[in-house]
């Protein structure tokens, strides 16, 4: 994750040597686990179908915290988002993960993972009503990005109760 707030920011031909330098410095992985690391994070970086994470109005390790329409009344989220864009016309919230094998599609989502984000659009939706939010996982397995339907994240909401 620290990689994907870092590396956007540089020039892509100085993202290599940025990740290499950073691994370099985790003790806890080796090698193999620093080669794998640094290859998916900057094939999800290099792929044009991803850019709106990385683009202008994007921002890492954003923080929320309060309540948000379809949320039950008196339940506060609070929650570090891996990516938040925020544009003129939609706001969008993506979580990364690093699960191997990624699910074959977004239907095989583990439900904790759309709940979680179904929480962070209710909130989102309460900071920005006048635009429409989504939320999507960014799988560096693949990699692939999945935009989570409105009806997984209605769903969602009605489980935790708000719906």
């Amino acid at each position: 994750h620290k990689l994907f707030e870092l590396l956007p920011d540089l020039k892509p031909g100085e993202r290599r040597e940025a990740a290499e330098a950073y691994l370099a410095r985790q003790a806890d992985l080796e090698a193999t686990q620093r080669s794998e690391i640094a290859e998916a994070v900057l094939a999800v970086l290099a792929e044009p179908e991803f850019a709106i994470l990385f683009g202008s109005g994007s921002r890492a390790e954003a923080s929320i915290a309060g309540w948000g329409p379809g949320l039950p009344e008196g339940l506060k989220i609070a929650g570090r988002l891996d990516r938040l864009i925020v544009t003129d016309d939609q706001v969008l919230v993506c979580d990364f993960k690093t699960n191997r094998p990624a699910p074959p599609s977004v239907d095989a989502t583990d439900p904790a993972y759309i709940a979680q984000l179904a929480a962070y659009v209710a909130v989102l939706r309460g900071l920005w009503p006048g635009r429409p939010v989504h939320a999507a996982l960014l799988w560096t397995d693949g990699p692939r990005l999945d935009l989570i339907p409105e009806a997984m994240i209605a769903a969602a909401l009605e489980a935790i109760g708000g719906g």
